[in-house]
């Protein structure tokens, strides 16, 4: 598949100005080819691009405007998901773990087909892709632990304290947005202002995320990306940036 006038990337090339993504038929697509090496995918998130095809596609780069953020101060706390994560944040047999079963997280939202279709976007290339990225500290998964099992996570890629969101899978009610609501309590202890969603979903509209230009994401990343990494660990302590009532020990 080559749409005309397409900019077609050769590994190792740079990518076009994102404005090629406000074209038809494609909204958002800015390229194709190229590699899913870690020096690409860094220098794409940097520039606001991410990848994202089927196995019968080559690599499809894209950068939608309106950008899909979660603004982490907005994040949503419903009563029903405050009321889980009160019970959560005192059971001792629930945990959030961070980059302990990156591997699995990521092998357990590949299962997970797209809305509509039978497959699903995480293909083997890029699971390796990001699986490289995770070994590189570049990409991390925050995991929810119920009895010693895992029963819900997310991964997402950091880059300095730009964090973008990538996919989420759930066993246990809730799982997911107890997942997203311990990246949104790390993100608000560390100083992170948002979390790109990348597309808009209605999932991720019912907990506060909201469309923004792409010159505003591309402002963030600018600043944020230049600053200094995160610390990918989890402290019971961070739920007090969730829950008011959350333990302090």
């Amino acid at each position: 598949m080559r749409e005309p006038h397409l900019p077609w990337l050769n590994p190792g090339d740079a990518f076009p100005d994102t404005v090629w993504g406000d074209g038809d038929p494609a909204p958002g697509l800015v390229a194709a080819g190229g590699a899913l090496d870690v020096d690409s995918l860094q220098r794409a998130y940097t520039q606001g691009i991410f990848p994202w095809f089927n196995d019968d596609q080559p690599i499809l780069w894209w950068s939608p405007s309106p950008r899909m953020v979660l603004q982490v101060a907005d994040f949503r706390l419903h009563r029903s998901l405050r009321k889980h994560l009160q019970h959560f944040s005192i059971n001792p047999d629930c945990a959030i773990r961070i980059d302990t079963a990156f591997d699995a997280v990521i092998g357990r939202c590949a299962r997970i087909p797209r809305k509509g279709q039978p497959g699903t976007w995480i293909v083997p290339a890029m699971a390796q892709a990001y699986g490289e990225l995770h070994r590189r500290g570049l990409a991390h998964s925050v995991e929810v632990w119920v009895g010693g099992k895992l029963a819900a996570g997310l991964y997402c890629v950091a880059l300095g304290r730009a964090v973008f969101g990538e996919s989420m899978f759930t066993d246990h009610t809730d799982g997911s947005k107890v997942a997203l609501a311990a990246l949104v309590a790390l993100c608000r202890a560390q100083g992170v202002v948002l979390v790109d969603c990348q597309q808009q979903t209605g999932h991720m509209a019912s907990l506060g995320a909201a469309p923004i230009s792409r010159a505003a994401f591309l402002s963030h990343l600018a600043h944020a990306t230049a600053q200094p990494r995160l610390q990918w660990e989890f402290s019971p302590l961070y739920w007090q940036h969730i829950l008011p009532s959350a333990p302090h020990d």
